[in-house]
């Protein structure tokens, strides 16, 4: 197989005709529940170009949010899924056992950070991660609150829906939420309001006081925290931050749960977000990049937490699927192999630099955020920190028109993320870049 052309080609409009006939459908097929970001229909992917049914191909800064960061059709992963369909698509991991599983686990236990004893258990989407690592936490400590951050993004299942920090989407008229569930703030700099360098201190303050005195600490069987914010906007906790929350857990007999389904697995530019700071989870939940582009997830931690829950109380019809670990297998293989959290850092070097460049007085872009390939631009109204979302829409619309395929975020929506695969070509991530800054340049 071959890649598309790694450029980008407008043939038409952007949606083309194809695609807005194509649109028109599935508004009357699919259930309006589910958005778009861009309605065009792709008809194939590789590398950093998507290609739609128009022929237009497109500059892939969204890697399907973080999922296809080894490309959309590596050829490894795409071997491996074709080879393992012919064999057999499914029996159960609970029913029959099949060695792809236990070579995903076993590679994760080798990767993630610590090297004390782990175990994996392996589930579908990162909701589900997310959920067992809590149901785990509370087998483990018999105990039931959780702690998460306010901007946090854990997932649409009523337990992660109701540990996200979001209102609309995510939330609203789908109450009531699941109980136990605790919100603290998050430390998010360019927002704290005694100012940045007081973000820190103050979070980690007011946790241990919601802790200690609203909750009670024996009463809290886990920590939830993203080290880098994903849909709350690319948030990076100051320095120090993390580290403090995790020995203040340990401290008290609390699981200490790393949320690195956006950000591990290379996209930061270290394997994993927390290793930026030397910080060893208890438990760590991956999803997204694991899979290659197909549907896996995973809890990995430590043996004494992990083997806390009996058999036959984790799993689920669909958990390490098959060829999902076979894709889970190769991609962690090219993730390793090829060194992509490398790749990670260098794409930050090419691109943060001129984003800052778009910062300044009288400009619309407030901050410029984030690690590796994980970069944000939060806008706001000019000489003020005030959430502009239209803003942050009318550069999301121009690059999309333009064949860069860009996704907002943010709790106020004003945030547009960058998430492109790490196999990206540098001529291509300059070309996106070049119509960022004509985007943001438009807004004057």
């Amino acid at each position: 197989m071959s890649l598309p052309a790694q450029q980008r080609i407008l043939a038409t409009a952007v949606p083309g005709p194809k695609s807005t006939k194509l649109h028109q459908q599935r508004t009357e097929e699919v259930a309006a529940g589910f958005g778009i970001t861009l309605p065009v229909f792709v008809e194939e992917a590789g590398g950093g170009i998507i290609v739609d049914v128009d022929g237009n191909h497109l500059i892939d800064l969204a890697a399907g949010i973080a999922v296809t960061s080894v490309g959309a059709s590596h050829p490894e992963v795409v071997a491996a899924v074709k080879q393992q369909a012919e064999r057999f698509t499914h029996t159960c991991f609970m029913v029959t056992e099949y060695e792809a599983a236990v070579d995903v686990a076993a590679t994760l236990n080798r990767i993630t950070p610590g090297d004390h004893e782990k175990r994996t258990a392996l589930f579908t989407t990162g909701a589900e991660a997310v959920e067992n690592a809590i149901k785990i936490s509370r087998a483990y400590t018999g105990r039931d609150a959780v702690v998460v951050l306010t901007h946090a993004y854990h997932g649409r299942t009523l337990l992660t829906m109701s540990m996200t920090g979001k209102n609309v989407p995510y939330k609203d008229g789908f109450g009531p939420y699941a109980p136990e569930v605790y919100k603290v703030p998050s430390p998010y700099p360019y927002r704290w309001v005694a100012g940045a360098e007081r973000a820190g201190d103050d979070a980690y303050d007011l946790l241990v006081e919601t802790v200690t005195s609203q909750i009670g600490a024996h009463n809290v069987a886990a920590v939830v925290v993203e080290p880098i914010q994903g849909e709350g906007g690319f948030i990076v906790p100051p320095e120090g931050y993390l580290a403090r929350v995790a020995a203040f857990a340990r401290e008290h007999g609390i699981v200490f749960v790393a949320d690195e389904i956006q950000a591990g697995l290379g996209r930061t530019g270290a394997m994993f977000a927390v290793d930026h700071e030397g910080v060893v989870p208890d438990l760590i939940t991956t999803a997204k990049a694991l899979g290659g582009g197909m549907p896996i997830s995973a809890v990995t931690g430590r043996a004494e937490i992990m083997d806390a829950v009996g058999p036959g109380r984790l799993g689920g019809t669909y958990a390490a699927n098959p060829v999902a670990c076979a894709a889970a297998r190769a991609a962690l293989e090219v993730i390793e192999r090829d060194d992509l959290p490398a790749k990670a850092r260098r794409i930050e070097e090419i691109v943060k630099p001129r984003l800052e460049a778009l910062t300044g007085e009288g400009s619309y872009v407030g901050e410029v955020r984030g690690r590796g390939a994980m970069l944000a631009m939060e806008f706001v109204e000019p000489g003020t920190t005030d959430p502009a979302p239209e803003a942050a829409k009318r550069v999301a619309d121009y690059a999309n028109s333009q064949g860069v395929l860009t996704l907002t975020c943010g709790t106020f929506g004003n945030v547009i993320r960058l998430l492109p695969p790490l196999v990206i070509g540098e001529d291509l991530l300059l070309e996106a870049v070049s119509v960022l800054e004509d985007a943001v340049g438009a807004l004057a």
